[in-house]
């Protein structure tokens, strides 16, 4: 070998070791965890107290812990308290908080951030939807309808790191209601600085695994691991990315082209095909909600006329619905309280037995008995749905069903996600509405609080009758479960005998869940935080 070839030799592998050593300094340690997940409507807000959409409750349960969390699995699991006592008369509970958490600025989380937040919420004055939610403490409906001042709350920081709760009465479900948004806290501090904005990406602190980066309408939102919570380092994604995408056959494409590991939702057109071809990755569930369609009770001629609301009630095809309509694992739904409750029996109405074409000829007698169809007045009906095309299948199904089986000319009505909320929760719709309402917590008081009188913005219909409140007042205040459970079913079969809502299927979770994604356990509340999921590369 010549002094020339045996140069050359080392120096190629001395640019070699040198390249080597180059590409060793300058790569990263670990390659980042991105998780894409398709996430429906633009969320209303990230406030958890103002907030009551399923989008938001997805971003939301990354961003904030409560005392106790969701782990994706139908368990909960301690959160933001470590543990906690119970009174031996129920009433008190006392929570010990985790010594080691801090709000995403790294200032500690104290129990005087939970008294501030669950004041908050009640606080009349905030005009937060749930305000209802923790009725259950001591003095809560009270401060919430006006009549005592917010500081009469039963809440109380013991020290930094005890936050006690004092309940009107024992309540057992109370602990699961507790990964609920509403019941989040916010930094006191924080909150106190910025006013209304401290929402906005920048300002706003979280002490969740995930702090908020960016949020831009339309697009996306983007969550970041928070540095200071306790578990960040043994959670496995690093970024999380929220997208809004109304057009589910949209969402659908960038979930095929790989830009998703998660869908928010699958459609309806599309499940024939998914079936055939992405059997695998399509996951459908049982959903612990209630699809549903609400008359405007605050407004004539629903608010007075019962076998006007009975007859159209009857006259929708359920079967057709689901059978024909979404095809994706739902059941026909002539109750309000949804399959899943331990100890409770739905109240379904004895129609539900009877054959269509039985509930279509009543549906015809008593449109006459109310003074329309043939003989009578012509009616004429707007149906209001938020834009999607599910909803608007729907909406066009049972509008035909209407036109059909009673004649009734009925018009469609879609409006963007916010817009909507805003004219159904201040009932400004003109006739009818699409609803659904997904249980916070596994107990019918879930459903059947949101058509008392009092509960505000969140009764669908504006339906009210004092006989129904008092049963619920009685079942709170019930000293056995199989009491409370008695009265609730009298509840609920009041309700269903006065037509408040019209039922239309109870929802299953629908997903296309990607072979990629590690950890996802279908549940009956559909809870999938992104701290419990890996993806693999």
């Amino acid at each position: 070998m010549s002094f020339v070839t045996r140069h050359l030799r080392r120096l190629t592998m001395a640019l070699m070791l040198a390249s080597a050593s180059l590409t060793a300094a300058t790569a990263p340690a670990w390659a980042e965890k991105v998780l894409h997940r398709g996430n429906g409507a633009e969320p209303e807000t990230l406030d958890p107290a103002k907030s009551s959409g399923v989008p938001d409750s997805w971003i939301q349960y990354d961003l904030f812990e409560g005392l106790l969390i969701p782990d994706g699995s139908d368990k909960l699991i301690p959160g933001a308290a470590e543990k906690w006592d119970i009174s031996p008369d129920g009433l008190v509970y006392t929570f010990h908080l985790r010594r080691n958490a801090k709000w995403s600025d790294g200032t500690p989380v104290t129990a005087a951030d939970w008294v501030f937040s669950w004041k908050r919420l009640v606080d009349p004055k905030n005009g937060a939807k749930y305000g209802y939610f923790l009725w259950v403490v001591k003095n809560a409906q009270a401060i919430n309808l006006g009549k005592l001042p917010v500081d009469q709350m039963g809440v109380r920081a013991l020290d930094d790191y005890t936050f006690q709760v004092t309940l009107e009465r024992p309540t057992p479900y109370f602990l699961s209601m507790l990964h609920h948004h509403s019941t989040y806290a916010l930094s006191k501090t924080n909150v106190e600085k910025f006013g209304a904005d401290f929402i906005k990406p920048g300002n706003l602190v979280t002490n969740g695994v995930y702090k908020l980066a960016e949020a831009v309408p339309q697009s996306h939102v983007k969550l970041v691991k928070n540095t200071y919570h306790p578990d960040a380092a043994k959670t496995p994604i690093d970024t999380v990315m929220f997208y809004p995408t109304e057009n589910l056959d949209a969402e659908l494409k960038r979930y095929r082209a790989g830009e998703l590991h998660i869908t928010y939702e699958v459609p309806v057109t599309q499940m024939q095909w998914l079936r055939a071809n992405m059997a695998s990755e399509l996951r459908l569930a049982p959903y612990f909600g209630t699809y549903f369609f609400a008359a405007n009770l605050t407004k004539e001629p629903w608010k007075s006329n019962k076998d006007l609301r009975l007859a159209l009630n009857l006259a929708i095809d359920r079967n057709i619905l689901v059978e024909k309509i979404n095809q994706r694992g739902e059941l026909p739904a002539y109750s309000f309280v949804p399959p899943g409750v331990a100890g409770y029996t739905q109240q379904v109405p004895d129609y539900a037995s009877w054959t269509q074409a039985q509930r279509e000829a009543k549906a015809k007698e008593l449109m006459q008995k109310a003074g329309y169809g043939p003989g009578g007045k012509p009616l004429e009906i707007e149906i209001l749905y938020n834009t999607h095309e599910n909803h608007r299948k729907l909406a066009i199904a049972v509008a035909s069903m209407w036109q059909q089986k009673l004649g009734v000319k009925t018009t469609l009505n879609n409006q963007e996600w916010k817009v909507f909320l805003n004219t159904r929760d201040e009932k400004k719709f003109k006739d009818v509405v699409r609803h659904g309402w997904i249980g916070d917590y596994i107990d019918a008081a879930s459903f059947l609080d949101l058509a008392r009188s009092d509960i505000g913005k969140q009764n669908p219909s504006g339906y009210s009758n004092p006989a129904y409140d008092k049963l619920l007042d009685q079942a709170t205040a019930a000293p056995t479960a199989e009491q409370r459970a008695e009265l609730m079913q009298q509840a609920e079969r009041l309700m269903v005998d006065d037509v408040a809502v019209f039922p239309l299927h109870f929802y299953s979770s629908k997903h296309m869940v990607s072979p990629k994604l590690i950890g996802w356990k279908d549940n009956l509340l559909d809870s999938h935080p992104s701290r419990f999921l890996d993806v693999k590369e």
